[in-house]
């Protein structure tokens, strides 16, 4: 049985990385912003896998290694998320909410092990 703050971690994850697949995928404002990031080819992939995530937390709680799988996946993609604000040389607060996000899935990934 996963703890409390591993809960609400997979709470907050599922929850936002749900709203911002979506808003990658349907938003026009997204389309400039990863142009921006020299990856707009990505855009609907990431929006999409950013979606599958979520799912995949959410159902980790009826099979587990969805869970394990969906949490590194999300790991990943914002350590990625973090290199390319960096490589963009945008400003080191920008790429704070993609650091913070792969900090918690980490987080939802170790404790899922």
């Amino acid at each position: 049985m996963p703890g409390t703050l591993a809960v609400i971690a997979q709470t907050v994850s599922a929850t936002l990385f749900a709203g911002y697949g979506v808003h990658a995928v349907f938003s026009a404002s997204m389309v400039a912003e990863f142009k921006r990031y020299g990856l707009g080819r990505f855009r609907v992939l990431t929006g999409l896998l950013q979606v599958a995530g979520s799912l995949g937390i959410i159902g980790g709680q009826f099979y587990h290694p969805l869970l394990v799988i969906s949490a590194g996946g999300l790991t990943v993609m914002m350590a990625l998320g973090v290199m390319t604000r960096v490589r963009i040389k945008d400003p080191l607060s920008a790429a704070f909410p993609a650091f913070a996000l792969a900090a918690m899935n980490l987080f939802i990934f170790l404790a899922a092990l």
